[in-house]
């Protein structure tokens, strides 16, 4: 059997909170999370947010610790992924990929040059696929790969999503119906889906699939689940001043509370590891939220970390692709599709028109010095660069 190596993306994070400012810029450095009209002040703008909004973000870090566990989850996962393949007789090395923080994704690619598998699986661990997480991933690894020869030699497949995988589908229900049985009344809680957000212009104009995969992966895991609670799907985390996919979390639970829901367990249907976003935003400022509108017992599906059905689906995920033919980073970040761009254009567009009006997109001419100002001053929603 050849020699297999799996490299699992992920977005990283800041190990301790000397880390966060790098981590920032890191993360704004990025065009995919922000895009500017003139691609020279990308760097310089990502160096100004990451300086003012490092100490708004080191709080909320000091909150759960003082550091990102995502590092080390993520280590975990891999150590289980490469154990079970390793017992299904795979002859397999599983390499972490991060996007913003160590390992980044070039440190994990010369240590696959170094140990030159035959075959590789490039996975992401992000169920579903959106434009700013798994499509900025393949962005860069395709433009690595163009330019090293010793990289072209060696044979590889992406995997785009995977939410569908059944073992996935088993795994979230099982941890769901594992708290909702620690309810008074299991059948009367409210499930509460809260998945990350993207803009509007991402699936409206780029195409990006990721609001249809979420609302699909959602179904899927209540048909899994086969209970007869109410269930609810919302979006967090977004930032600026343009439309993101809603309903918004804090509004949907508001709502919620309003309408005299009292049981609410909630699902963070986009992550498999717990991180920031889990730990500080869920559980402490949706938490008072949810409390201050009625909410009376408020909690939390753990993330899967390294949940063995979990383990069983990314192991499902590998064999599968070996044993297809390879996709490559232009068939998954660039399909072919009738009226539809993946990518919001690259060329900035002057004047009143649609594309105009998008930050995180394409940043609105209308309203930038505003924007500007919030980026700089830490005022407004943008407490969200502290939660990545």
């Amino acid at each position: 059997m050849a020699r297999a190596g799996v490299l699992l993306l992920n977005l990283g994070g800041p190990d301790e909170l000397k880390d966060v400012r790098q981590f920032l810029f890191n993360l704004f450095s990025d065009p995919e999370i922000i895009r500017l009209p003139f691609p020279w002040l990308q760097k310089p703008l990502a160096w100004l947010i990451s300086s003012r909004r490092a100490k708004t973000s080191q709080e909320n870090y000091k909150e759960i610790g003082g550091g990102s566990p995502l590092r080390r989850i993520t280590e975990e996962q891999a150590n289980a992924l490469e154990a079970r393949l390793t017992e299904q007789g795979h002859e397999a090395k599983v390499y972490i990929g991060m996007r913003y923080w160590h390992p980044f994704t070039e440190e994990a690619l010369g240590r696959i040059k170094r140990d030159r598998p035959e075959k590789l699986v490039i996975l992401p661990l992000y169920p579903q696929f959106s434009i700013s997480t798994s499509g900025s991933s393949f962005r860069l690894l395709e433009k690595i790969w163009q330019e090293d020869p010793e990289l072209q030699k060696i044979e590889y497949t992406v995997v785009p999503s995977w939410y569908q995988n059944p073992q996935y589908l088993q795994a979230m229900a099982d941890l769901i119906a594992q708290e909702l049985n620690q309810f008074e009344n299991p059948d009367d809680a409210h499930i509460f889906f809260s998945a990350h957000g993207v803009p509007l212009s991402y699936v409206t104009e780029g195409g990006d699939p990721y609001q249809e995969e979420i609302e699909d992966c959602t179904q899927k895991i209540m048909d899994t689940l086969n209970r007869p609670n109410p269930h609810t799907l919302a979006y967090q985390s977004r930032v600026g001043p343009v439309e993101w996919l809603k309903p918004y979390t804090e509004d949907a639970l508001k709502q919620l509370g309003a309408n005299e829901v009292k049981n609410l367990l909630v699902v963070p249907i986009s992550f498999v590891s717990e991180h920031i976003e889990t730990l500080q935003e869920i559980d402490i400022e949706y938490r008072e939220i949810a409390e201050e509108a009625g909410v009376e017992n408020f909690q939390r599906v753990p993330a899967l970390n390294t949940h063995p059905l979990f383990i069983e689906s990314l192991a499902e995920l590998v064999n599968e692709s070996l044993d297809t033919p390879p996709r490559t980073f232009t068939e998954v970040v660039r399909p072919r599709k009738k009226k539809m761009k993946m990518y919001p254009q690259e060329r900035w567009e002057w004047g009143l028109t649609s594309t105009a009006e998008v930050w995180n997109g394409r940043l609105a001419m209308i309203g930038f010095l505003a924007l500007m100002l919030e980026l700089i001053s830490g005022h407004g929603p943008l407490h969200f660069v502290g939660l990545l």
